[in-house]
This record gives C-alpha cells, sequence and structure tokens, in this order.
C-alpha cells in the first residue's frame, strides 16, 4: 500500500503540479500516484510524524530568536545591584544600560527579554536563585518575569517543532504603546490559541513583547492553575484588569467569541461566532488603543470537538458557580494532533474617537466589520492550504 493512498485527488493534483507531471489532469488516482512515485516524489509525512525538513527549519527559526534575544543584553558586563543582606546580582546588563533587565535595565514586564540572554534549561539554576531570593518585584496583575522565561522555554517546543506555526503579518504589531489583539477562538480542551498568539509575539516580532491574554473565569477557580496564569502573564475577563493593562501601555490579547468559538463542533470549524455586544471596541476607544485583528488556523483541528454537551456544562456549573458555560465540547484525542498553525496578524484599526465611549449602534457595527475582517483572513488562508498537517 503506497502511502500517496492517504491523499485526495486535489492533493494529488498539487503534488503532480509540483513535480511537472504532465498529462495529469486526465490521470485517475491510481496513475496518479504511479507517476508520482515514478518521479521520485518523497511520499506524504503521516500525521504523527513531523516532516525532517520542517525540524530542520524550526532549528533555523530557534536560532535566530536566540541571536536576536541575544543583542539585548551584554554578556561581559555584569549587574552590580545588591539586595539588602549583600548578594550580588550578577545577571548580564542590558545593553545601553548599567543594569540587567530584572532589575531596572528594562520594562521587563512590556518586553520580554530573557534575564540572561538567552533561554534554556540551563539557565534555569540562575533563575531560581532570583526567584528564591525575591530580588524583584511582580506587576500588580500578577506577573512573575522568571517564571514567565520558564514557560516561554517550554511552551517553545509546541511552538516550533510540534504546530511549527507560521506568522504572517507580524510588522502590524506595535512595537511600543497599548493595542488589543483581537483573535478568533478555538480548541475544546486547552486553549493553545492564547499561548501560541503569545509566542508569536515573543518570536518574532523584533522587539519580543508580552501579550497579556485575557482568559475566563475557570483560570481563577482551579488551584494552582489560577496561581500559574497569573505568574504567567495571564488576565481575567475583567474590565478593571484590560483597563489597566492598556493605561500601562500594553498588548492585550482577547477572544471575543468566548466559550461559544472555544467549544466549537469540527462541523462549525473557522466559522467566526458573534463577538458579543462589541465590549473590547468600547474597550478600545475608552482607553485610546488601536485593534490588531489576527486570524488563527490551527486550533480547531488540535482537540477536533465530535460533539458539544449542555449536560457536562451544567456539571461544570454545579462545580464552578461563576463559571460561563452554556455548552462542554466532547472530543476523543487526549493527546493533541500536531496540526500546523498559521497566524496572520492584520492592519490595526485605530481608535476613532479615543477617550470617549462610542454610541451603541457605532460599535456593534465595528465589531462586525472586525469580525468579518477576521472571517474574510481566515477563508483565505483556509483555501491555500493543502492539508492540515
Amino acid at each position: 500500500m503506497s502511502r500517496f493512498d492517504d491523499l485526495t485527488k486535489r492533493e494529488l493534483l498539487a503534488r503532480a503540479a509540483e513535480a511537472g507531471i504532465r498529462g495529469r489532469s486526465r490521470m485517475r488516482k491510481a496513475e496518479l500516484i504511479a507517476a508520482l512515485e515514478a518521479a521520485g516524489e518523497p511520499p506524504p509525512a503521516t500525521s504523527d510524524e513531523v516532516p525532517p525538513a520542517a525540524l530542520a527549519s524550526a532549528h533555523v527559526r530557534r536560532e535566530a530568536l536566540a541571536d536576536r534575544l541575544r543583542g539585548f543584553v551584554d554578556p561581559t558586563r555584569r549587574c552590580r545591584w545588591r539586595t539588602v543582606e549583600g548578594h550580588v546580582c550578577g545577571l548580564p546588563v542590558v545593553v545601553g544600560d548599567v543594569r540587567c533587565a530584572l532589575h531596572g535595565g528594562i520594562d521587563l514586564y512590556d518586553v520580554a527579554v530573557p534575564v540572561t540572554g538567552e533561554l534554556g534549561i540551563h539557565t534555569w539554576p540562575t533563575l531560581a536563585r532570583h526567584l528564591l531570593l525575591a530580588t524583584y518585584d511582580i506587576d500588580p496583575i500578577g506577573l512573575d518575569p522568571l517564571v514567565t522565561e520558564m514557560v516561554w522555554h517550554v511552551l517553545n517546543t509546541l511552538y516550533f517543532e510540534y504546530f511549527r506555526v507560521e506568522v504572517e503579518g507580524i510588522e502590524h504589531v506595535p512595537m511600543d504603546g497599548p493595542a488589543l489583539l483581537v483573535a478568533n477562538h478555538g480548541g475544546a480542551a486547552l486553549p493553545y490559541d492564547g499561548m501560541m498568539l503569545a509566542l508569536s509575539v515573543f518570536n518574532e516580532a523584533a522587539r519580543p513583547r508580552r501579550v497579556r491574554v485575557v482568559g475566563t473565569e475557570i483560570f481563577g477557580m482551579l488551584p494552582f492553575v489560577s496561581h500559574l496564569y497569573r505568574k504567567a502573564g495571564g488576565a481575567y475577563a475583567a474590565r478593571a484588569d484590560a483597563e489597566y493593562l492598556l493605561g500601562k501601555g500594553a498588548l492585550v490579547g482577547v477572544f471575543p467569541e468566548g466559550e461559544r468559538g472555544f467549544m466549537k463542533p469540527i462541523w462549525q470549524a473557522y466559522e467566526v461566532q458573534r463577538f458579543g455586544r462589541g465590549g473590547f471596541v468600547d474597550l478600545a476607544e475608552r482607553t485610546g488603543s488601536p485593534i490588531v485583528p489576527v486570524a488563527i488556523v490551527g486550533s480547531e483541528e488540535v482537540h477536533p470537538a465530535i460533539t458539544v454537551s449542555e449536560r457536562l456544562a451544567q456539571l461544570v456549573r454545579l462545580l464552578f458557580p461563576d463559571q460561563r458555560v452554556e455548552a462542554i465540547a466532547v472530543f476523543l484525542n487526549p493527546i493533541p494532533l500536531p496540526v500546523k498553525w498559521h497566524i496572520r496578524f492584520l492592519p490595526a484599526v485605530a481608535a476613532s474617537h479615543p477617550g470617549t465611549r462610542p454610541d451603541p449602534l457605532a460599535t456593534l457595527e465595528r465589531t462586525e466589520a472586525i469580525r468579518s475582517t477576521i472571517q474574510g483572513a481566515l477563508n483565505d488562508i483556509l483555501e491555500h492550504r493543502r492539508t492540515a498537517f
């Protein structure tokens, strides 16, 4: 049995076109497979196998990220900051400053610069030392830059090797000042899209700004998870949190579909649901923040939902009365599928009347326009995507 048998005829025709096989349009599926094998075309990778070329690309991208991050620190000079007990910091200083990133050399709550200048397990003993000494502050929302750095390194395996995330339009993300990153939602099991959204700015932007992703109430109800979520930079779905962050000039990631988008069954994949009453537009106007629409392809197939259950939602509300959920997605695969992701950042939409509260009708119209923009970008990405893997 040929491994080309798993491809559709349309996919086989695309492969034949790339190989320059003549007369392909008149061939049956079996003839296309035979022609591809005769031409020496490499067989497609299975869904649980990452192509070697993709791994090579991931390595190159990791090296590019490492070079970019090293440019923020000067390893030849060390921070002389001392604790009250007399412990010397010893971290490399930020380029152009006499202090390290952890002790004032850069705004570490806006820019995600590794305090040692690099990511990796080998840096964790140094990070653990500063965690134990508690030589720095965390922000009022709870972000701990050292915990975030550790989480960043761990999740990069998902980002580069497993999901092989491709990013387009990163230049539309502002490199300073506040902005709302508004994206479509999906996942069914875990909010992978929120993780990948934050990592895409960390890993691809010239200035690795933090994205403070707004999450649902359940992240504040689960033991351990609630603390880790806050320390890793997350914010809760509360207007006070979002207004504070935007007022401080931060990037805030929101998913206006909420649980309606997150719990979609697979047959509604990438159909962007209603964006509520447009609270994010009102927030952007009041804080004078631009809105950057984001289209994310990949999240819907990681845990494809075969159905949704209202009974499970009732059980969740019984355990967590404050959780707003109407239905729970039911999926079969406990291990996430290695779907290839594509994230497209679209041109920013500036606030029309900064500092004011817009008319409710104007808010709804603008909300629908942004939803339609994201839907159009999703349709375009899907039209050009050959396979989910």
